[in-house]
């Protein structure tokens, strides 16, 4: 290899530095190869001073940043970019041009570090004859090619303080806590966050829920003696029989954003005679320091990946498995989004320690007495 490309697309997370490090520096001292980064994902080949060379000294001190040295783009499909054509605002497939602008570069390979949306994007391109290497990137843990994903780990933990932090709140208050958690159609980050913060009530989009059963788990709750609960909601949970709740709807260019179930399940349990308040944690979750796992799974993924580049594994992506690093075709990787196996073990172990997802078969109860309750 002579020269390798890399760049960082879709939402960030931490660790992404930290690929983009161990990329270069194994590039360059290991294959003496010259390295560039492409600008705010793909849209750097198609943009003015979009590429820019990355020496050692470029990658010195990123290891614990977060972020992208990058920059990155979840807009940035070049098969369904907005372009102006005379005037008018268009929706135009423009892989041939980025295609065209990787071989001007004379690139022997390009390591994308990206989510779902990213690798489905850097599958397209490598059968167009782009040398592509996959990275799997995203803090929803939901590509089903690899055990884990970088950045994961670190919105865990960011989420699991949240949730211990309003513990105290919560009791202090005699009041029901939500937790709205980021994840998409996944329920990971709200599944794990909740089991290790000691979340009472946990609602993922694996598990369609039903109101009167968190009503009927806060209730049982205050029936014992404890007067405030702990509602961990992933983005993309649903009502049974109902949708899923989204901020913005989408087009063809821009995907429909979730959020707002949060709101939803607080104003329920207002409702219901309980006093209530809802934290969205948000951006928060992707944002700062990575952890030290994220930090050593994302500097072996970058290292992996010019390794593969190396032995012409175009196509594929660097995967976790077994603890070792591996390699998976992009195509089998994306084949099948990984989601909350709702009949494993992590779900298992939850419910029996008396978490409670919303879909259990409804008890009687008494009406809500006592502290802290109103109506």
């Amino acid at each position: 290899m002579r020269k390798i490309g890399v760049l960082t697309g879709g939402g960030d997370a931490p660790g992404l530095n930290a690929v983009i490090r161990a990329v270069v520096k194994t590039a360059i001292q290991v294959y003496g190869c010259e390295v560039v980064g492409a600008r705010d994902g793909y849209d750097g080949f198609a943009s003015p001073g979009g590429i820019i060379p990355l020496g050692l000294s470029d990658v010195r001190g990123i290891l614990p940043r977060g972020g992208t040295i990058l920059g990155t783009a979840n807009r940035g499909n070049p098969f369904a970019r907005k372009v102006v054509r005379n005037g008018v605002e268009v929706v135009e497939d423009v892989s041939d041009e980025i295609v065209d602008a990787i071989h001007e570069l004379g690139l022997d390979a390009l390591v994308v570090i990206g989510g779902d949306g990213t690798l489905h994007i850097a599958d397209e391109l490598h059968y167009k004859g782009v040398p592509v290497i996959g990275v799997p990137k995203t803090i929803d843990n939901d590509i089903s090619g690899t055990e884990i994903t970088f950045g994961f780990d670190t919105a865990l933990t960011i989420a699991t303080e949240a949730v211990d932090r309003l513990h105290t709140t919560a009791e202090a208050h005699h009041r029901v806590m939500v937790l709205e958690l980021m994840g998409r159609d996944a329920g990971f980050i709200a599944l794990h966050s909740g089991v290790a913060g000691g979340a009472d009530v946990i609602l993922i989009p694996e598990i369609p829920f039903r109101f009167e059963a968190i009503a009927a788990k806060i209730r049982q709750r205050a029936e014992r003696g404890t007067y405030f609960s702990i509602i961990c909601v992933s983005e993309g949970a649903r009502p049974q029989g109902g949708a899923q709740v989204y901020s913005r709807s989408g087009d063809a260019v821009y995907v429909p954003r979730l959020g707002g179930v949060g709101h939803l399940v607080g104003g329920y349990v207002e409702e219901q005679g309980f006093e209530a308040r809802v934290t969205v944690l948000g951006h928060v979750q992707r944002g700062g320091t990575p952890t030290a796992f994220d930090r050593w799974l994302a500097t072996r993924y970058g290292a992996a990946a010019v390794r593969l580049a190396a032995e012409g594994g175009f196509g594929q992506m660097v995967s976790l498995k077994n603890a070792r690093i591996e390699s998976v075709a992009l195509k089998d990787a994306l084949a099948v989004p990984k989601r909350v196996d709702v009949n494993g073990d992590a779900v298992i172990t939850a419910r029996g320690l008396g978490i409670a997802f919303g879909d259990e078969p409804l008890t009687p109860v008494s009406s809500p007495t006592g502290r802290g309750m109103q109506g």
